[in-house]
């Protein structure tokens, strides 16, 4: 101890004080003594919520196998970018390998949900694209869709297909990124500068025709906010034409690179069954070999007219999560192709006066013009009553919107199902039994999006 410096006590108390402040209540992952045992059952990642109420018998399990004084409980994270944003996993180790995990969240608590109910609908669109913020035009697009079908309000061809090509865009954008991040996370940094180069690409192209490289408000309620811009033609076949080439580059840097392969094959695996009770959906689902996407199982815009496959796997470890994204990239630039083959002419937006603002040139012209502009961008429109649920298929999974109208210019409540906040409770387990070593690789296997996680 050096000279000025005093040493701290602090009694038992008041450590016990301090522990119970920094506590985050029914969230912590608890000792064994202090654990009830359903809740130990579900973190230790044997039993599941089945649907058909079929579940395994409590006392088949021998919980005591391991002494509890020769166990560590540690907290990791939260701590970006190796937990992928604010998500602390809380972890009961016997030496190196992890007995129990418990993902605890809240620190982001964005309250964008409350939020809502404070803006217009016309005004939605501006808040929930920020939720996923690595895919906000799939956000954009599930609010759209949810206000549209209240109002009964029938969309121009031309919308809906650009609302596909956005959002396919966006989906391979969003699967590049999360090749980047994945190969930083497993020790390759020249993945992460290809991924940021390709997704540069994209995000070109979405911020000629948004003005925004992320974040958008460009899907919206009646359409689109702008028509594709002169060259649009030319940039998408670059895009389409590039993708690929690069993707036989990560195939090359990392599908056959031993130390990758090590470092994923049977780690983090998750059986169809487990996946199924915990309501997981997206890649990490069709990696363990069901193939449900929404696209194909229950299509949406126009999803039913293009041509292209569920990509599944078959163990569901960390290495199929791989494979499904890095091959769903490649689909997606086959529904690209044939979307842009199908873009018709007319209009990018429903010509329905309630929700669509007049052109700009008439408001120099018309004193009405002018007035109903004005009462649109200050009140917005009015919603019947009524509440609906519409889901589509975002990079991550299952993306839900509950809309609960009052027939007032406001939700009355709004819900989104965020697959990242799903997928999250599947984590104990994929960890469970796993070294510590791998989870930052299980971790990013997920691909979680703490935004729409705290949204």
């Amino acid at each position: 101890m050096t000279k000025g410096q005093k040493r701290m006590e602090v009694s038992e108390g008041e450590l016990d004080l301090f522990v119970n402040e920094t506590s985050e209540g029914p969230q912590e992952l608890l000792p064994k003594q202090g654990t009830p045992l359903e809740e130990f059952y579900v973190e230790e990642g044997y039993v599941l919520r089945v649907p058909e109420g079929e579940g395994v018998d409590l006392d088949e399990v021998d919980f005591d196998s391991i002494p509890e004084d020769e166990t560590m409980i540690i907290n990791m994270g939260p701590q970006h970018p190796s937990t992928h944003g604010v998500l602390r996993i809380m972890m009961e180790l016997d030496g190196e390998t992890i007995l129990r995990s418990k993902p605890v969240i809240g620190y982001l608590h964005t309250g964008m949900e409350k939020t809502a109910e404070m803006l217009t609908f016309m005004q939605g669109s501006t808040n929930v694209t920020r939720m996923d913020y690595l895919s906000p035009l799939n956000n954009e697009l599930v609010y759209s869709m949810a206000v549209e079908s209240l109002m009964d309000l029938e969309i121009p061809p031309r919308a809906t297909w650009i609302r596909m090509l956005m959002s396919e865009l966006n989906r391979i954008s969003s699967h590049i990124m999360w090749m980047a991040t994945n190969g930083m996370d497993l020790g390759s940094t020249s993945m992460m500068i290809y991924g940021f180069r390709e997704r540069e690409l994209i995000l070109g192209f979405l911020e000629k025709v948004t003005g925004l490289r992320m974040n958008h408000n460009y899907i919206r309620p009646g359409g689109v906010a702008a028509d594709l811009p002169d060259g649009w033609y030319d940039d998408v076949e670059a895009i389409c034409e590039t993708i690929p080439f690069r993707v036989e580059e990560y195939q090359e840097l990392l599908t056959g690179q031993p130390i990758f392969r090590e470092r994923v094959e049977g780690v983090g695996v998750m059986t169809q069954e487990q996946a199924l009770a915990l309501s997981a959906t997206g890649p990490i689902l069709r990696a363990t070999g069901v193939p449900w996407d929404l696209r194909k199982t229950m299509p949406y815009l126009y999803y039913d007219q293009v041509d292209f496959d569920v990509i599944v796997g078959s163990v569901g470890d960390t290495y199929d999560r791989y494979s499904v994204r890095l091959n769903e990239i490649l689909e997606s630039v086959r529904i690209v192709e044939q979307v842009v083959e199908k873009m018709p002419t007319g209009e990018y937006k429903t010509l329905d006066r309630k929700v669509t603002p007049p052109p700009r040139a008439r408001i120099d012209e018309s004193m009405e013009a002018l007035i109903h502009h004005f009462k649109l961008h200050t009140e917005g429109y009015r919603v019947p009553a009524g509440e609906n649920y519409v889901a589509i298929e975002s990079p991550r999974g299952e993306l839900g919107c509950y809309i609960v109208s009052s027939g007032e210019n406001r939700p009355y409540r709004v819900h989104v199902r965020a697959p990242s906040f799903v997928n999250l409770q599947s984590l104990p387990v994929m960890l469970h039994g796993g070294l510590i070593a791998d989870s930052v690789a299980v971790i990013s296997s997920v691909d979680p999006v703490m935004g729409e996680v705290d949204r």
